[in-house]
């Protein structure tokens, strides 16, 4: 800062921009509104069909995006013209002053350009008039003159740079359109990129010099501002992308970083979610700087990064275990991923692995005790686990494939791959399950994201608020995994791969609305549109054969048995609620719907009860004590929330903290507390508290004749407070349609139509 710029300088132009800013704020914000309360709200309730409902929606939602994030940015730009406008003036009075006082004492000072001055004596005693008074000073009033001038500038240079640096980040954030980036004032966002550059200077240290308080402070600030877009992007790319994965390779190396301090090992584990997660930031922003960091580090991924540390790890092996945390860019994690894939396929040959082995000892993961972080694919799956949108986009159904999948070049090669010809081995610690395979269970929740939109691990609060997610692109990606997992292979896959139960039974829960509607009919005829409405453009279409091989598959599993079941239970009661025994046509609606729920429970029951048979013996302990389990899924609607034309329903014992995110009929009220679904919810609650022990056993007799009691019990309560409309009602025929689809069509329906067990 000049002394003649900041000391004439004229902050009128300045003012009239921030006047500008101010008015064009208000305007958006208008905008904002009418955008989110017209634009968005009415695109919602249009009942559009085909490219309209997909194309045309998603265009007016990013739209309606858009005017929210220019008033975001608008109002940033505004705090931050405001706020350096008046530290500017403040520093130009303060500078007045002080020459001013520097008058008093015989002083001035001359801008001399470039940020310099000199201070002079404004009368040479010497050379002074006769009679003049010659104000004295000494040496030291010099001194503290120059240093109070340089002071000031110093401060103003300080408010314009890191004013100029901050706007100049925010616009750089969104090559098109506008950021989401949200700044109350200007300090806040310079200390945001201050503190970038602080941590950078961490970063680019020897981390085997790294102190364990140096560490401590990195992590700090990482999680202070690590969903600061401008503290992620200036820390980013401050520190580059190969120094970045050196850096916490050396610090997470055991044979050097934590070994030396306790307290590192956990500073250490709290670098890999918390630098994961600024990383995360840091790709949201479109600036030309982020794009060439992405470039970069996807050019590292196949290369050793040649260190000494952790076994001298690939780009892939390193940046994999810090994307297991964060939200990516999606474009980014597509294109790191084909080159994973890609690298991958090469070198994942002959029942031999290139990650996990005796000579790679390379633990980076401090997060799973299953899973030592040393096959990079399982961390890139966790990270699409927690970006829906990307895991969507990476598993696509091919285009031209038309409607469902019925062979397997209709199949994303990435899914194919991962399913059926990837090698996958155990990578547990010492302390974890010898044989449980992490990166099956991380392409379980890439999966699940992919399917439901939703992060594998989202909460009940997210999905209360959001509803439900699917897409005619999260359905392309369903029908293809329905396809494999209801395949001749099928119950093979499922019993190699029993981590991936647990998110099979969530994705088929998400879609058994759809599972339903391909009951409904004769065959592929028939179907019922009008009891089972689509809930959204471009539902799923498996087929009824496709349908029933992949209930029959999953009813095989304990786990996935379990989750659908709880599904179709909430999804039938729900149904019912919203037919009320006050007409005729309600009551058929009432009838279709339970006769497709019992026929659903009789493929899951059936596949259960013969799994368990063919794996233990008929009547045998061991497979009364499996049914015994299946037989408590009811306890699984414990704390179950309903929200948004959703259930959300808690999955115990679970290898992460989970929902099955269920849908439910489109009028089901809110206010579940006078409706059959409440009741059911409720009664299952008091259930678990006064009985929390799970039946030790239950016969294959026994266990189809409590579904039968469940079934009873279900139509005993939709009439409940309608008598009159049950005397009305065909009752008998309406018991028999029933008993008959559970027992007859649901049950056996297996034996010459589903799936048949897995057998050794």
């Amino acid at each position: 800062m000049d002394l003649d710029a900041l000391r004439h300088g004229s902050f009128s132009k300045l003012g009239e921009a921030i006047t500008d800013w101010e008015q064009m704020t208000k305007k958006l914000a208008d905008l904002q509104k009418d955008a989110k309360t017209n634009l968005k709200a009415k695109a919602d309730k249009a009942n559009w069909a085909g490219v309209n409902a997909t194309v045309t929606r998603e265009f007016v939602d990013k739209t309606a995006g858009e005017f929210t994030d220019a008033h975001t940015q608008a109002s940033s730009i505004t705090k931050i013209l405001k706020d350096t406008r008046g530290e500017l003036i403040s520093y130009r009075t303060q500078l007045t002053d002080a020459i001013e006082r520097g008058v008093k004492k015989n002083l001035t000072v001359m801008d001399t350009g470039n940020g310099t001055f000199t201070v002079t004596m404004n009368i040479h005693p010497d050379r002074a008039a006769k009679g003049t008074q010659v104000p004295e000073h000494t040496q030291q009033d010099v001194d503290n003159f120059r240093d109070e001038i340089q002071r000031i500038l110093t401060k103003a240079t300080e408010s314009d740079n890191s004013a100029a640096d901050v706007l100049k980040l925010l616009v750089d954030q969104a090559k098109h359109g506008f950021s989401d980036a949200s700044y109350n004032d200007r300090d806040s966002a310079a200390e945001a990129v201050k503190a970038a550059k602080d941590m950078a200077g961490f970063m680019r240290k020897d981390p085997h010099k790294l102190t364990s308080t140096e560490l401590n402070q990195l992590n700090e600030n990482l999680i202070k501002y690590g969903n600061d877009p401008l503290f992620a992007e200036r820390l980013a790319t401050d520190v580059g992308a190969k120094k970045t994965l050196e850096f916490y390779a050396g610090v997470a190396d055991p044979y050097q970083g934590y070994s030396r301090d306790p307290k590192m090992w956990e500073q250490a584990k709290q670098l890999q979610k918390n630098l994961g997660i600024t990383l995360g930031t840091a790709t949201l922003s479109d600036s030309d700087a982020m794009a060439g960091w992405e470039r970069k580090m996807i050019r590292l991924g196949p290369d050793q990064l040649g260190i000494d540390d952790a076994n001298d790890p690939s780009g892939f092996a390193v940046m994999s275990n810090l994307m297991r945390f964060g939200d990516y860019d999606d474009q980014f994690l597509n294109d790191y991923g084909e080159k994973l894939i890609a690298f991958d396929k090469e070198r994942n040959v002959k029942d031999m692995s290139p990650w996990i082995n005796n000579w790679n000892q390379g633990d980076l993961n401090f997060w799973d005790k299953n899973d030592r972080g040393r096959d990079p694919m399982n961390g890139f799956l966790q990270a699409l686990g927690h970006n829906p949108d990307a895991s969507t986009q990476f598993f696509a159904q091919p285009e031209g494939t038309g409607d469902g999948v019925d062979k397997n070049s209709e199949l994303n090669d990435h899914l194919k791959y991962l399913t059926k010809d990837r090698i996958w081995l155990p990578d547990p610690t010492l302390d974890g399950e010898r044989d449980f395979i992490a990166g099956h269970d991380a392409l379980g929740h890439a999966l699940d994201a992919a399917t439901t939109g939703y992060s594998y691990d989202t909460g009940t609060d997210a999905v209360k608020a959001g509803g439900d997610h699917r897409t005619a692109a999260t359905a392309g990606v369903m029908e293809q995994v329905a396809y494999l997992y209801g395949s001749e292979d099928g119950p093979k896959m499922l019993h190699d791969q029993p981590e991936l139960a647990d998110s099979l039974g969530k994705m088929a829960g998400a879609y058994i609305d759809d599972l339903d509607y391909e009951l409904s009919g004769i065959g592929d005829h028939s179907k019922d549109a009008g009891d089972f409405p689509a809930r959204y453009a471009g539902r799923a279409e498996f087929g009824n054969q496709g349908a029933i091989d992949f209930l029959s598959v999953l009813g095989q599993n304990e786990d996935s048995h379990k989750a659908v079941t709880t599904a179709q239970h909430l999804y039938t009661l729900s149904m019912l609620d919203s037919h009320p025994p006050t007409s005729d046509a309600n009551m058929n609606h009432a009838r279709d719907v339970m006769a497709v729920g019992a026929e659903a429970r009789g493929i899951l029951d059936n596949s259960r009860v013969q799994q368990a048979e063919t794996t233990y013996g008929a009547n045998s302990e061991e497979a009364n004590k499996e049914l015994g389990r299946s037989a408590d899924w009811k306890k699984l609607m414990v704390g179950a929330v309903v929200a948004g034309g959703v259930a959300a329903i808690p999955l115990p014992g679970s290898t992460a903290a989970a929902l099955v995110i269920a849908p439910l009929a489109a009028d089901t009220i809110t206010n579940t507390a006078n409706t059959m679904l409440g009741h059911e919810i409720d009664k299952a609650t008091a259930g678990a508290e006064s009985d929390p022990l799970v039946q030790s056993q239950v016969t294959s007799r026994d266990f189809y004749r409590q579904g039968v009691d469940d079934l009873g019990s279900t139509y005993d309560s939709y009439f409940k407070d309608n008598q009159k409309a049950k005397d009305t009602a065909d009752d008998q025929q309406w018991i028999e349609e029933t008993k008959s689809s559970y027992l007859g069509t649901g049950s056996h329906e297996n034996d010459y139509r589903g799936r048949p067990p897995y057998k050794d």
